[in-house]
């Protein structure tokens, strides 16, 4: 992980991205708010290469408000962008997510910071979400103006190795039609789901 291609958009600097992203999660972690990297930078780590022009940081909803707190003295501007899921911060024309709230109602949990794993984005230390929590994510999210992310999950089955346990128990809480329609689909493309998983979401929707 973390040899893939520049985790930024063609008209992004990379290193000032990189230097965004560093000042970012060393302000996290200098407040001790516990956090993780997914987005475009996750997808390209987990999944297919792609690019990303902004920085995406899934938090607590109680955590929200102290990550702009934290950003702040950091030289970002911030606001409150939406209450219900979504704060943004800005610094060198890189704009920061603070997400709090994704589709499905899924929020950061003990469960998914234990599954994240630290790796290494360009030099970049930073902790990324686990590809079963980004597939379902993601999942989740994919709509008719937003296709992309349908292809991202995609990515993640082909690119890491899943624990698909784990991905069913996730995905019987927050959206097992939606991540049995991927899974159905991938198998459709030889992308080498197994039978179990998709079984066992079958069963968990039509067996109820």
């Amino acid at each position: 992980m973390g040899h893939g291609p520049p985790p930024h958009g063609r008209d992004v600097d990379e290193g000032r991205f990189l230097t965004v992203l560093s000042e970012a999660i060393a302000a996290l972690d200098a407040k001790g708010i516990a956090h993780l990297v997914m987005g475009g930078i996750s997808s390209a780590e987990l999944g297919r290469p792609r690019g990303t022009n902004d920085i995406d940081l899934f938090v607590r909803p109680e955590s929200a408000r102290l990550t702009l707190e934290a950003l702040a003295p950091a030289g970002f501007t911030t606001e409150e962008t939406d209450p219900r899921w979504l704060f943004k911060a800005f610094k060198d024309e890189i704009m920061v997510d603070v997400i709090f709230r994704s589709t499905g109602d899924i929020y950061l949990d003990e469960e998914m910071l234990a599954r994240a794993r630290v790796v290494e984005v360009r030099g970049c230390a930073a902790r990324i979400i686990a590809p079963e929590d980004l597939l379902i994510m993601k999942a989740l999210t994919a709509d008719e103006h937003m296709p992309h992310h349908w292809h991202d999950a995609l990515g993640v089955i082909t690119g890491s190795e899943l624990d698909w346990d784990y991905l069913v128990a996730r995905a019987r809480r927050h959206g097992a039609r939606r991540v049995l329609s991927l899974l159905l689909y991938a198998q459709s493309n030889d992308l080498g789901v197994p039978v179990k998983p998709v079984r066992a979401l079958f069963e968990s929707i039509f067996d109820a």
